[in-house]
């Protein structure tokens, strides 16, 4: 096959490609509902419960910030719940100390290096500003080269045996108790 030959089999394929996709793009419009449009259903199925008397709700979050929704979605349920009138925290161990850092940010801190990088951040300051708790593990900080000064203002560090205890005084109050774990 010569360099001609070749230009013109590539030539065909690429007329060929550029037909699928005129084509492809074709046979449903894109975007085809316009913004704004309603593509779910509203109703709500149980009822918007509220916190009786001394009700608490915690969560334990041991998942990775930015490597799943998991960590975001915990603390926006537990600020849910405190709005609803729960006595609220979080408590952060293993990998998921990684979401109280306050030093995150690139280039410098509290920048977004990419859009959303200041959620959890965010998040978990206005958590704290609301009068909820968030503890720390320093085990699960000292494994993941987190140091205490790096830490989202307010948040409280805790030795490593609390996070059990942490768990049976919640039980004991009869918190409702949300535990998320990134796989």
């Amino acid at each position: 096959m010569t360099i001609t030959e070749v230009g013109q089999v590539s030539s065909e394929i690429e007329d060929q490609i550029t037909a699928n996709i005129e084509r492809s793009t074709a046979e449903i419009a894109h975007p085809s509902q316009a913004k704004g449009t309603n593509l779910y259903g509203s109703t709500k199925v149980f009822p918007d419960y509220q916190a009786e008397p001394g009700q608490s709700y915690f969560t334990l979050v041991h998942g990775i910030a930015h490597e799943s929704s998991v960590s975001f979605v915990a603390i926006l349920q537990a600020t849910r719940a405190a709005r609803k009138g729960f006595e609220s925290a979080i408590y952060f161990y293993g990998p998921g100390t990684i979401n109280a850092m306050a030093t995150r940010g690139f280039p410098t801190v509290g920048d977004s290096g990419f859009p959303g990088e200041q959620n959890i951040n965010n998040a978990l300051e206005t958590f704290i500003a609301e009068g909820n708790r968030v503890f720390v593990c320093r085990f699960g900080m000292a494994l993941h080269g987190l140091r205490e000064e790096d830490l989202v203002d307010g948040t409280i560090p805790c030795h490593p045996l609390d996070v059990q205890d942490a768990l049976i005084h919640y039980a004991r109050k009869g918190a409702i108790i949300n535990s998320t774990y990134n796989l």
